[in-house]
């Protein structure tokens, strides 16, 4: 299951482009938490710390437990704004979220086992790598395990073949295809190319033509 990780956020009074700029060079990411409960509220979190944060996470759904002055909030890393020319994170949304209120996440799929079809020369396709799905924030998956053991060359694992960890639903329907096994691709025979001529030899046609002409000439 996900691990919940502290972190400290300071509320953030200052708005604007040159305030903002300002926090970034301070050292800190601006930020936002809102939630259904929760009206939305302007935070800043320090950089070094957020960044590692993030990168040490096993999963990309990251939750949180905000220190906010003397209060605690439990969030879901909703979304993170990287800056992709000069690096560094601009902006962190935080979705705010109780411990007894169900999520949605996207949580990968990680797969497992040969696939005797796959040994037989199909092509395994992941029509989905990631699976929707619905549960508490205490039993959300870092990734969740398909078995492909038993997929056999034309078939398929569905949604409703997968065992899902204990408290997780999937928003799919159980019919929907996830993982197949296609058949091995034939590529067609090129034509066999004519053999040339032996050298020195006539072809039989020109050796029959070759009276024919002597006798016109007469």
């Amino acid at each position: 299951m996900a691990k919940i990780l502290d972190i400290i956020a300071q509320p953030r009074s200052s708005e604007g482009t040159a305030a903002v700029n300002r926090l970034r060079k301070a050292g800190s990411i601006p930020a936002v938490v809102y939630g259904r409960k929760t009206p939305p509220a302007n935070v800043q979190v320090d950089a070094k710390t957020f960044t590692k944060l993030i990168e040490s996470s096993a999963s990309d759904n990251i939750l949180v437990s905000l220190k906010i002055d003397s209060a605690e909030q439990l969030a879901l890393v909703q979304e993170v704004q990287h800056d992709h020319l000069r690096g560094g994170i601009l902006h962190v949304d935080f979705h705010a979220i109780a411990m007894d209120e169900e999520i949605h996440a996207e949580v990968p799929l990680n797969l497992t086992g040969e696939s005797p079809g796959a040994k037989a020369g199909g092509l395994i396709e992941a029509i989905h790598h990631n699976l929707e799905v619905r549960c508490l924030p205490k039993d959300l998956p870092e990734g969740i395990v398909v078995d492909i053991s038993d997929l056999q060359v034309g078939k398929a694992i569905h949604v409703g073949d997968i065992k899902l960890p204990e408290g997780v639903r999937a928003k799919l329907a159980d019919d929907v295809v996830v993982i197949m096994c296609e058949e091995p691709k034939v590529e067609p025979e090129a034509p066999a190319a004519a053999a040339p001529a032996a050298k020195g030899k006539a072809a039989p046609a020109a050796k029959a033509a070759a009276p024919a002409a002597k006798a016109a000439k007469k």
